[in-house]
This record gives C-alpha cells, sequence and structure tokens, in this order.
C-alpha cells in the first residue's frame, strides 16, 4: 500500500490538504511515487508519450494525456501549456526539441558550425562553452530538451546524417560529446539555464548498409564493444540524462527491442539511471518494416519491456500499452517505472514549481547576444581547415595585397546553406520555413566584401540541383515527409561564361562549391559523393583562364573533389560553419587569423572506396583496388597551416609502465616558418601485439600548442594506460602486457608519427 504524504495550504481562510507531489520541500522520490499512486493507467501511458504538434496541440493533451511535445511553435508551445495547466493532475509538459548546433528553429537565435565543423576544432572547451550558450539560448524559449548530442561513428561517408557527428574517431567522439552534454546540462538540471541533453543514437545506428539511412546494422557483439560503445559508456557514466535509440536492427534484433543492449550492458554493466527514448516510430516500425509484432500491443509491450521509457510519435502506442497490460503482456509495474523516471526529469528541473515558460525579456538578454556571437564566430574559424596550398594564400603576406578578387560557385552566397541541416529552412520546422534572419548570417561573399581591401566580383556560374516529387508517395509510412527526388543541374553556358569573365583578369578566383540541404540529412543519403550538378564543370572552366584558383567546400561531409579541384591553388573545407561562417572565411583567405582545423573525417577519393577511416583493420593484400588506391585523399587530423611546423625528438617520461601509470609523451615542435601556428598534437597507441585482430592505431589524446615563428616549444600528451586497451575475442575490453608504441604527430598518417616504445607490465 502506498502511503500519501500531504501539506497543509490555506484557501479562502480554509485550511485544506495538498498532494505531497506538489511539495517541493520533500525528495524527488517522494513526489514521484505520491503523484504515481494518483494516476490512471491512460494518465500513465500518456507520460510515456511524446507527440509532434504539426496537427495542433488540444488531441495530444486531452485524448493522450502526453507528458512530452517536440515541434512546437513557439504559439503551439504557449498552447500547450495552457492546455495542461488544465488538466486534473496538472503535469507539466516536458518539451524536446533538435537543437543540434545552436538553438535550430527559433527566429534569430545563434547558430553554430555543425557538429561535424565543432568537431574539426577538436577543442573539447571550446565545444562546451558552445554547449552553454546553446542552452542559455534554449532555456528562454519554453524548451528543456535537446536530442543532442550525435554520438553515431561514421563510416560510410555516402549516410545522410554525417554532418551531425563528431566524426569517425571514438575517443574524439566521446570527448567532444561528453563537452556538449556537460555544456547543456550546466551545473545541473535545478540550474534555470540547463537544458537536458540526449546521447543519440544508441547504438550502431550509423553502421548503414550501401549509406541508406537507417537500414539493417550489420555488426557483431564485439563490434558494437570495440568501438561504437566507448562514447556512449563515457556519457552514461558522467550523467547525461536521457539516451536515444537509432531506428535499426542489429543481428536481427532492433535497438527497440534489444534487450541485451539496453538492460544487460546499459543498466547493469554501466549502471546508467537515465531515461530512455525511441526515435520516431520506433514502435511502429517494429510492426511494418521489421515485423516482429501482429499489433500494437504487443509491439509496445515489447518495447516497454526491453526498456524503453518515452515512445516518440506512435500514437497507437496509447491504447497498445494498455491493451498489452488488459492481456497480461505488460505488467503496470513496468510501466510506473517508465513513468517513475520521467516524472524524476521533470521534478529535477523544477517543472513543478516552474513550467519554465518562454520568457520575452530573457529572450531579448540572451539571444544572439554579443558572447554568443564573439563565440560563433571563434568556433567558425577553429572549424576552417586548410587542405592544400601552393603559397597563393594568404592573398594578404608581405605587403602584397590583392586589387581584385573573383568570388563564384552556388554555395558563395547561400545563406540558409551557410547554416547547413537542423537549421531555419531546413525544413524540419513548418512555422520557421523562411529561415533565420537574412543579417544575421555571413556568407562567404559578405565576408569578402566586407573585408577585401579591394574590389570583389560575384556570378554564381553554376547550379547544383533541382527536385521533383518522389513516386513512392510524399510520406514515409511512418508520417514523415519523404524527401524530393533531386535532378542534378545541367551546366548553363552563360553562367560559366559569366564566372570565367569575373575570373579572367582577378588576382585570385575563390569558388565556393559543395552539397545543398536536398542532399542531407534523415531519409536523405546518396549514392555518389561526387559535386553535383554543374559544379565540375565550372571548375574545369575556371582552372583553364589561369587565375589561382582557391576552392571553398561548403558541405555536410567529405566529399569526391575532381582532378581540377585537386590542381587548384589552394582547398579549403567550410563545413557548414554557421551564421559567422563567411567572415571565418574571409578572414582565413586573406591571413587575418591563422589556419588551425583538422579532419575530423577522412576525404574519400572515389565513393567505391567507402567505408574511408583511419583506424581500419590491414588487410593482407596491401593497399590497392585493381584501379585505384585504398588510400583516401585527406586523412583524419589532417589540416595545414600557413607555416611549417617540424616534429622531432619524440620521448617518453617512463617505458616500463603498469595499469595503473600513463604515458606521457613529449614532443618537440620547431616552427620553421614566419607565422605563428596552433598546432594539434595527436597521440595515438598501437598496441604491437594483441590476442585479436585490432586497429593498427588509435587516438587517445590530443594537446593544443601555439608555436611561434622561429620557436621550439615541448608539447605533452598524456594518456592512461588503462586507456591504452583492446575488447578481446570474448568481448572483453582488457589492456594486454606487452610492447606498445607511442605515435605522436600532426595526423594519422603513419608517415607524420613518431613513435616512442613502452611495454605494460
Amino acid at each position: 500500500m502506498v502511503q500519501i504524504t500531504t501539506k497543509h495550504i490555506a484557501v479562502k481562510g480554509i485550511r485544506m490538504s495538498a498532494p505531497a507531489y506538489l511539495d517541493a520541500t520533500l525528495p524527488t522520490p517522494e513526489r514521484v511515487t505520491d503523484l504515481i499512486s494518483r494516476m490512471t493507467l491512460p494518465e500513465k501511458v500518456g507520460q510515456m508519450m511524446q507527440m509532434h504538434t504539426y496537427d495542433g496541440v488540444p488531441h495530444v493533451i486531452e485524448e493522450f494525456h502526453v507528458g512530452s511535445i517536440l515541434h512546437a511553435s513557439p504559439e503551439r508551445l504557449d498552447e500547450a501549456h495552457t492546455l495542461q495547466e488544465r488538466t486534473r493532475l496538472g503535469i507539466p509538459l516536458l518539451v524536446g526539441e533538435d537543437c543540434i548546433h545552436g538553438h535550430s528553429f527559433f527566429d534569430g537565435a545563434t547558430i553554430f558550425p555543425t557538429q561535424l565543423g565543432m568537431a574539426a576544432t577538436f577543442d573539447a572547451d571550446l565545444v562546451r562553452r558552445i554547449g552553454r550558450a546553446t542552452a542559455r539560448e534554449v532555456a528562454t524559449t519554453g524548451i528543456h530538451w535537446t536530442f543532442s548530442p550525435v554520438l553515431c561513428l561514421t563510416r560510410d561517408l555516402r549516410w545522410g546524417r554525417i554532418s551531425e557527428t563528431f566524426g569517425e574517431d571514438p575517443w574524439l567522439i566521446g570527448e567532444l560529446a561528453s563537452a556538449l552534454f556537460r555544456g547543456y546540462q550546466g551545473d545541473g538540471l535545478s540550474d534555470p539555464t540547463a537544458i537536458l541533453a540526449t546521447a543519440k543514437h544508441f547504438a550502431g545506428y550509423s553502421e548503414t548498409q550501401g549509406g541508406r539511412d537507417a537500414s539493417e546494422a550489420d555488426l557483431s557483439r564485439r563490434k558494437l564493444a570495440s568501438w561504437f560503445l566507448p562514447p556512449f559508456e563515457r556519457v552514461a557514466r558522467e550523467g547525461c540524462r536521457t539516451f536515444m535509440l537509432g531506428y535499426q536492427a542489429t543481428d536481427g534484433v532492433p535497438i527497440t527491442v534489444n534487450e541485451w543492449l539496453l538492460k544487460d550492458v546499459l543498466r547493469d554493466q554501466w549502471g546508467y539511471t537515465g531515461t530512455l527514448i525511441t526515435d520516431w516510430d520506433n514502435v511502429g516500425n517494429l510492426m511494418r518494416e521489421q515485423r516482429l509484432f501482429p499489433d500494437y500491443g504487443h509491439a509496445a509491450a515489447a518495447a516497454v519491456n526491453a526498456g524503453n521509457d518515452m515512445i516518440m510519435c506512435t500514437p497507437d502506442f496509447f491504447q497498445g500499452a494498455q491493451d498489452a497490460v488488459a492481456h497480461g503482456l505488460l505488467s503496470e509495474q513496468r510501466i510506473d517505472e517508465a513513468v517513475a523516471r520521467i516524472l524524476t526529469l521533470k521534478f529535477d528541473l523544477g517543472l513543478f514549481e516552474d513550467v519554465r515558460r518562454a520568457d520575452p525579456e530573457r529572450q531579448r538578454e540572451v539571444i544572439a547576444c554579443a558572447e554568443h556571437t564573439e563565440l560563433n564566430l571563434e568556433a567558425a574559424r577553429r572549424s576552417l581547415v586548410l587542405l592544400q596550398n601552393d603559397g597563393t594564400l594568404p592573398l594578404e603576406r608581405g605587403g602584397r595585397a590583392p586589387s581584385r578578387i573573383a568570388v563564384v560557385g552556388p554555395n558563395a552566397d547561400d545563406a540558409d546553406w551557410t547554416l547547413g541541416d537542423w537549421a531555419g529552412a531546413s525544413g524540419q520546422a513548418d512555422w520557421l520555413m523562411h529561415g533565420h534572419p537574412r543579417e544575421q548570417i555571413a556568407t562567404v561573399l559578405d565576408g569578402l566584401r566586407a573585408l577585401a581591401p579591394c574590389e570583389v566580383t560575384y556570378a554564381r556560374g553554376a547550379d547544383i540541383l533541382t527536385t521533383g516529387p518522389d513516386p513512392e508517395g510524399a510520406f514515409f509510412a511512418d508520417g514523415q515527409p519523404r524527401p524530393q527526388v533531386v535532378v542534378p543541374c545541367e551546366p548553363d553556358e552563360a553562367m560559366i561564361a559569366a564566372a570565367v569573365e569575373a575570373a579572367t583578369g582577378a588576382d585570385a578566383v575563390v569558388a565556393v562549391v559543395g552539397d545543398r540541404i536536398e542532399l542531407v540529412g534523415e531519409g536523405k543519403s546518396t549514392a555518389t559523393l561526387e559535386l553535383v550538378g554543374a559544379q565540375v564543370a565550372l571548375l574545369d572552366a575556371l582552372e583553364r583562364t589561369g587565375t589561382p584558383v582557391i576552392v571553398v567546400v561548403v558541405a555536410s561531409k567529405p566529399l569526391v573533389l575532381p582532378p581540377s579541384a585537386h590542381r587548384a591553388a589552394a582547398i579549403v573545407w567550410a563545413a557548414n560553419p554557421g551564421m559567422q561562417g563567411g567572415t571565418a572565411v574571409a578572414e582565413l583567405l586573406l591571413g587575418r587569423i591563422e589556419p588551425s582545423g583538422r579532419l575530423p573525417i577522412s576525404f574519400a577519393r572515389h565513393a567505391g572506396q567507402q567505408p574511408t577511416y583511419y583506424n581500419q583493420i590491414d588487410a593482407q593484400h596491401g593497399t590497392r583496388y585493381a584501379d585505384l588506391t585504398q588510400r583516401p585523399a585527406w586523412v583524419f587530423g589532417e589540416g595545414l597551416s600557413y607555416t611549417t611546423i617540424e616534429y622531432s625528438d619524440a620521448r617518453l617520461a617512463a617505458t616500463d609502465l603498469g595499469m595503473d601509470d600513463a604515458v606521457e609523451a613529449t614532443v618537440t615542435l620547431t616552427n620553421t616558418g614566419d607565422r605563428p601556428a596552433l598546432e594539434t598534437v595527436q597521440l595515438y597507441i598501437r598496441d604491437v601485439t594483441t590476442s585479436a585482430t585490432w586497429a593498427d592505431r588509435e587516438l587517445k589524446a590530443v594537446a593544443h600548442v601555439t608555436v611561434e615563428p622561429g620557436q621550439s616549444v615541448d608539447a605533452t600528451v598524456t594518456v592512461p594506460v588503462a586507456e591504452c586497451s583492446i575488447v578481446n575475442a570474448r568481448g572483453e575490453r582488457v589492456v594486454e602486457p606487452g610492447a606498445f608504441q607511442a605515435l605522436i604527430g600532426p595526423s594519422s598518417r603513419r608517415d607524420q608519427l613518431l613513435a616512442a616504445d613502452f611495454t605494460v607490465a
């Protein structure tokens, strides 16, 4: 029997008892227990549901008693709060949104570089500060929960969601995801500027077949444990309060009902006590594409019994879960456990005392404030990666300045694509299809016009694509819109001629190429990686002018660049650099800042090389296909500066180490050029002989070191011996005693790494 605790309040002179769950002085577990005891089964099931508001608000509150909503415009959110206050128990809503790289769908909010762009900084503290700024803005708008960070491990570059990830390395993903979620959650959920973070997509979602989104993930448990799970384990142990599950199945078992992963690993091994939420209509998917269950009752029971707490956008879960209880497939006790986790979040956020509705006054103070804009510019600068340079860059150097710069290309003045996916006009928010305010966004053309001390001309030069309706229909079976079919544009002779005319006689031509939102995102994987439309023809024509061509790739992921790009004077990868991106690119091209970004992901030479990543298991038969090398065009960790840094004298503080010791590696850096550099020193570990096949080397630590011209400095990087581990054939993560190498250098390229030997006893 549940004991109900009450307190007394005075209403119109009458002494009355109030429910214990409304007493903020009581511990959260006591308040949760009291509230659950007062709830009907439909109210409990409703608390487990998160619904979108595209079709309006009243029905989700009044019919489903939902515990959470997502994708609500400011107007719908205000209506939802008003309706929720009138419900029988007055349980506040938990409001979620995809605030992926800034407050994606709030008009005028600060939009930072995409997660992949953030990863190019290799800087955890910078990413933490981005998370903190994002949370401060989000918290003023009545939203409590962001579905970020993404911890997916990229493999096949054709996958449409590459831009949402931190790249291809498990250690870097864990480092940056940890920083981002700590920025979101701040000093704890009771902080009014904190928002809930979500680690997603648990786990293996990015191991796609043919790059196709949400396809079956061909993963063994050992492979999962080796590379896909470590970032999730880190944030689980550090306190990320919610996990979102992937769409896919692994080894024939959908993640939604994968009890080994959700219970044995997450709950039992890692001790995770947080809340699990499905992705969009995962429970419906159990019946449709995955065909495991005959009806919603069986699907709902399986999902909840496996450990799911909140079900996203499956309206039939409401009746299905109740039917499952009626037929003995699902116990009400298990429902109570799920509801308790959801209510715990609401109590810890303080929503019963303050639902944290939108605060226009705070919005005026915080959103896109000067501090956040400056941080955004810092992030954009650090995200830029210089891949190639024959000395043309910087354009201003040694008293030299250009007299005319020609800017061309379809992405040179595309404000929306400067921001990338999950931002304004990217299409997920029906209330912000017009995008963020144009005056807040600096394109590459904007940046050069504002900063270059010379004439700047512009010609678009090429179009990328048009679209048409998908013959399969306007919507997927789960109700999400089906992307339109992409039709590449043919070269337009007049447009190319105008670009050639602009380039002829200029000191340099800046060609801004890449991809577009129609080629990027959920359900929008690509069969190729080449530049789409007339972009290759444009680059070929520009090369023939003889004017130095600087290729700026504004793209969601690594693309396969044509020979004319590889012959260009310089190549800069700008990911989707956010609202200040064009300013940062202009600063870099002119030489006002130093290039410091490093690739968090490898660039393929051909789509047929997929998957492309540095820490693959070595193959017996060399490094070639019959018709092409297997080596990428540019590798993980790579990035140039405007000077030359020489690495020498790699040494270790100690070479005979025990399990409780740390590898302390030092290398001497010498700047032999005439400009300063912010060098990202990378430490990889190689286990010389292993009991099961393993990667040749894995990144384990980095250090950022400023080296002035002519200066030599020592850089020290440290990694605990406990992290020099492999997963053995039994699926156990262990450090195997024996010979190791510390490999230290400027990238993952084996020939750029200096080796120092050590042994573990």
